[in-house]
């Protein structure tokens, strides 16, 4: 199990990701969504806010209530940032839950 601290040092690796990525990718990216992601075994609640191919605002919340809603689990989180884990595959098996709209969870795709 991850540490909540290694929780949230992924999420800023996330960002700044996103935010060294060339136009193109970050054009893909880009939509305006609240998103929370709630860490299972850490009983933790991440939440940001996904705007023009950035993830930004991230911080620790009590309610999941984001637009775009993830759960998983700390380990699952840090495979998915490290590219390790594809989020098709994690999603199709039940590793990952999201609820978001079908335009969210494609654009989701071309984030992880």
């Amino acid at each position: 199990m991850a540490s909540v601290e290694e929780c949230e040092r992924a999420f800023h690796g996330l960002a700044a990701k996103l935010a060294g990525a060339d136009p193109d990718s970050r054009r893909k990216a880009s939509f305006d969504r609240s998103l929370t992601c709630t860490l299972r075994d850490l009983k933790v609640i991440f939440a940001g806010q996904l705007r023009d191919g950035e993830l930004i605002n991230i911080r620790q919340v009590d309610k999941s209530d984001g637009q775009v809603k993830m759960t998983m689990t700390s380990d699952d989180l840090l495979k998915l940032v490290a590219g390790d884990l594809p989020m098709g595959s994690a999603w199709a098996s039940g590793r990952v839950k999201i609820d978001a709209s079908v335009f969210d969870l494609l654009k989701l795709r071309s984030i992880f």
